[in-house]
């Protein structure tokens, strides 16, 4: 059964509304990526937050008459909450609250397939928990089911601060010995004189599609935020030397928490280890030089801000000519594809092969 949501959209600072309306429809989009219903929407002018609710006793009271008239069950914040003003706010409208933090680990928590990101995403969830625990060995109200409940596996409400902690400690030793596992693998290859091209871009960009195209592979795919969570390389040989390879990453988003980006370092060093960075952005996309600019933003966290990189604008089957002209006067450097299609993916592997 899904969760019945009401979001808070909130404007800080000179956030403008067409920037409040993006946040509305991406947050749309989370919460419909946990399997929750958005039965309500509102907006909050936050400047500056109270410290212990975040927001201030006239909108909680205008919350808590949404909630009456729509039924909701959980209410979604498209920020991070302090641990203290999520458990005030809980009392206070007497529904699960939910940070903007919360919501991507729940999502990760669904989408994780392989022992590695399920580890990587624990350790996420598990830092997240910690400064949230209550009492000795009570995490608040958590484990009922639905969104902001998926705790770590299975476990129950006898984890406590001393446990979360060694926990962590085993899983960072774990990811540890996946990051020299894979620093192996990526030198083995190398060595083989293969050249490895990192895919990224923002979720849902058709990432995973254009690996497909270019490889015949068989990565999955899904039009959801966050679909794919565990890198996967395929080999591309057209019988020219050297043969590349392509990984599949993991999709970038605004704000992505740094507890995640932290978490899933030893996937994202794919990146780092590259010979080539290739940006997939959804140029059907009214947000796309928006997506773009987070990319970039992600890329120089990771340490990668100065790798040679290479920019696909895909989904172009779903411009006219117009709109394909405006969006390479925007991207000049561009290459132009649509991966569904494998429209430009000729194109798109000769500037690749340029590069390398």
């Amino acid at each position: 059964m899904r969760d019945k949501v009401c979001l808070l959209i909130v404007k800080t600072g000179a956030r403008d509304l067409p920037d409040l309306r993006e946040v509305l429809e991406e947050m749309t989009e989370l919460t419909d990526s946990a399997q929750g219903n958005v039965v309500a929407s509102l907006t909050a002018s936050v400047a500056p937050p109270s410290p212990s609710h975040f927001i201030r006793g006239g909108k909680i009271e205008e919350i808590r008459e949404e909630i009456a008239r729509t039924g909701a069950n959980v209410l979604i914040f498209s920020v991070d909450l302090t641990p203290v003003q999520a458990r005030n706010l809980e009392t206070e409208c007497g529904v699960r609250i939910v940070d903007r933090t919360g919501l991507i680990l729940d999502i990760f928590a669904r989408r994780a397939v392989s022992s590695d990101g399920k580890l990587q995403v624990e350790l996420a969830q598990m830092q997240y928990l910690l400064p949230r625990l209550v009492g000795q060995g009570v995490i608040m109200s958590r484990l009922g089911g639905g969104i902001g409940t998926r705790g770590p596996g299975e476990q129950k409400l006898e984890v406590d601060r001393r446990k979360i902690r060694k926990r962590i400690e085993y899983i960072q030793e774990q990811l540890e010995k996946l990051r020299t596992h894979r620093a192996q693998i990526r030198q083995g290859r190398r060595q083989k004189g293969l050249r490895q091209v990192a895919i990224v871009g923002y979720t849902n960009a058709g990432k995973s599609t254009l690996l497909n195209a270019l490889t015949g592979a068989d990565a999955y795919v899904e039009n959801r935020l966050f679909a794919t969570l565990d890198p996967k390389t395929r080999i591309y040989e057209d019988g020219v030397d050297p043969s590349i390879l392509f990984t599949d990453t993991v999709g970038f988003i605004r704000n992505l928490p740094h507890g995640l980006v932290k978490a899933f370092h030893a996937t994202l060093e794919e990146v780092l280890d590259a010979d080539l960075i290739l940006i997939v952005v959804d140029a059907a996309s009214e947000h796309a030089s928006q997506h773009k600019r987070v990319v970039d933003e992600v890329l120089k966290e990771l340490g990668a801000g100065s790798s040679k990189k290479i920019l696909a604008l895909n989904k172009v089957d779903l411009l006219g000519d117009a709109e394909k002209a405006r969006i390479q006067d925007v991207f000049p450097e561009a290459v132009l594809i649509s991966a569904m299609l494998k429209q430009g993916v000729r194109e798109l592997i000769d500037s690749v092969r340029k590069l390398l």
